[in-house]
């Protein structure tokens, strides 16, 4: 075996080892959270949200790979590729406007509540459901060229502006199409990047305020008020420079590829591994960060839980605790 094809395939099943049971995992115990408690916080809702569409860009895009590397041919018909490559944009997409509304909707609860913050503070917390559905019902229509342009790989003859990925062909036909195409999605993903940028750097500078404000407290009480700030921040925060490195690799390459006229196999190989290592990764992050996810199974049965950071002091616990509930 070749040593590029043997390194795609030891990476391909290594995102899938990694990333089908880390979001399974997240799904079911939040289901599971959900049952007995009767409610799901608003920020473990949407936790839950992105473990679900991680979980379906890796099965629709990390699975055929790894089956492709160890030579599995003909797998997908033009319909099949249609809906696994339908399946894997718009499940992208919404890893990135999920973890972006993720560190948006922690901004928002941690700010003083005055103001505009106060309205948002309602409005958002309990419409969190509301919005996801609403960006869900956007990238469901933002991908025609999912369908239109994909069908399944053939020896017949493709125009210079094709993507081949596995089974399938994405052929855009024309200059016009394929640069169109990628500029809006490349703007469109580095817009969230930069919007979940600008929401982590207020969370940190609120961080910091409220570290300096809660100097005099005994120490005791501090060391407390920081593991709650640092839990809390920690997790929106890694999420984010994680998705920024990851898919800002992606999108570099992305970019670089319009520039060509024949895109290579190793190219595009890298590209996937980038695309697929934040949903592989990201619960690994999630799971080590939420206390939620860490209690015991038996625990759940003494009745309600209490709030994880019940003992901490009110003065340094405000809302950005929230990320662990």
């Amino acid at each position: 075996m070749e040593i590029h094809l043997l390194f795609k395939t030891l990476c391909f099943f290594f995102l899938v080892v990694i990333g089908i049971p880390g979001n399974a995992y997240i799904l079911l115990k939040f289901s599971y959270i959900r049952i007995i408690e009767k409610k799901l916080m608003p920020t473990n809702i949407i936790l839950m949200v992105l473990a679900l569409v991680n979980f379906l860009v890796v099965l629709s895009r990390a699975i055929p790979q790894s089956l492709d590397a160890t030579g599995l041919e003909d797998l997908l018909n033009d319909t099949n590729c249609r809906l696994v490559m339908y399946t894997y944009r718009v499940s992208r997409a919404m890893s990135i406007c999920v973890t972006s509304l993720l560190s948006c909707h922690q901004c928002i609860l941690i700010a003083p509540n005055t103001g505009l913050w106060a309205y948002l503070k309602k409005k958002v917390t309990h419409n969190v459901l509301v919005i996801i559905i609403a960006i869900l019902c956007i990238n469901l229509m933002l991908y025609p060229s999912a369908i239109m342009y994909n069908h399944a790989r053939r020896n017949s003859t493709t125009s210079p502006y094709t993507l081949r990925v596995v089974y399938c062909n994405t052929d855009f036909l024309t200059y016009i199409s394929y640069i169109v195409n990628g500029a809006f999605f490349a703007i469109r993903d580095f817009l969230f990047v930069g919007l979940m940028t600008l929401a982590s750097t207020y969370i940190v500078y609120v961080l910091l305020c409220h570290e300096k404000s809660i100097k005099g407290i005994r120490s005791s009480d501090r060391d407390k008020g920081k593991s709650v700030e640092y839990k809390a921040s920690r997790a929106v925060i890694l999420l984010v420079v994680m998705y920024s490195l990851l898919f800002g690799l992606d999108n570099c390459m992305w970019i670089y590829t319009l520039t060509l006229s024949n895109v290579s196999p190793i190219m595009t190989d890298a590209r996937i591994v980038l695309a697929c290592s934040y949903p592989a990764l990201s619960p690994i992050v999630i799971i080590a960060t939420n206390p939620k996810l860490q209690q015991r199974a038996n625990s759940l049965h003494r009745g309600r839980l209490l709030p994880w950071n019940h003992k901490g002091d009110s003065r340094s616990s405000i809302h950005v605790n929230s990320i662990s509930k």
